[in-house]
Order: C-alpha cells, then sequence, then structure tokens
C-alpha cells in the first residue's frame, strides 16, 4: 500500500502553555489517520463494524523527536509495517514542513464485534492494507 497522509487541524486546547502539543493527542491523530485511510481506499470504518469486525489496540508507541505546536500545519503519515493472520502494525509519522517530529507504531486485532474474540484480518481489510 502507498503511504496514506492525512492533514488534522490543531486544536488550541491539544497544546500546553507552551503551545506545544500534549502527547496523549498524537493517538488521537493516528486514530483519524488510520480511519481516513481505509475510507479513501474504500473500506469506512462504519462498514467495518457492520460486518461483525472491530479493531482492538494491543500495543502502542510513541516516540516524541522534536516539538508540535499549536497553529503548526501536521501531516501524518500513516505506512502498513504488517499484517498478520489476527493482526497488524501501522507506523505513524507527524510532520510539520516535511520534519519528522513524532513517530509511533500502533499493533491491531481484529475481535468479532460482540464476543470481542480475535479472527482473522478480513478479506476486505486486508486488501486495503495491501
Amino acid at each position: 500500500m502507498v503511504r496514506h497522509l492525512h492533514r488534522p487541524t490543531i486544536r488550541f486546547f491539544e497544546a500546553d502553555q507552551q503551545r506545544v502539543v500534549y502527547h496523549m493527542w498524537y493517538f488521537a491523530y493516528f486514530e483519524d489517520a488510520r480511519n481516513d485511510m481505509l475510507e479513501r481506499n474504500g473500506l469506512s470504518l462504519r462498514s467495518l463494524l457492520e460486518s461483525g469486525y472491530d479493531l482492538q489496540v494491543v500495543h502502542f508507541e510513541l516516540d516524541l523527536l522534536g516539538a508540535v505546536r499549536w497553529e503548526d500545519e501536521l501531516v501524518i503519515a500513516v505506512d502498513v509495517d504488517r499484517v498478520g493472520t489476527t493482526s497488524f502494525t501501522l507506523r505513524y509519522e507527524a510532520l510539520v514542513n516535511g520534519l519528522r517530529q513524532v513517530t509511533g507504531r500502533v499493533v491491531y486485532v481484529v475481535v468479532s464485534r460482540g464476543e470481542g474474540h480475535k479472527t482473522p484480518v478480513p478479506e476486505e481489510l486486508r486488501r486495503v492494507l495491501g
């Protein structure tokens, strides 16, 4: 799959008194970027849920390399790192003016909606992930 780029808007309340984005917001930016990537490749999160699947985060890494500030033009780059039998891993980069400020990695497990049991990555999701 080709790298996906997502452009969130940094809201004032997401930054501290130095106008630096508070670290917890990156998880939200990454989730929005993942959902945007799925949607733009023909699979909405809603349709995945309606098909009886859900995504569960089982691992999250974040490395702060520099400061992202309120009013910066932020780009979140998403790359597929790995697709397994029941899980997949996405790599994220937060870029400002093309410079990498934050990196992250999230491991998702596909579960059945309702029971929450691990289940194989469905074909429509596997197609989107490449």
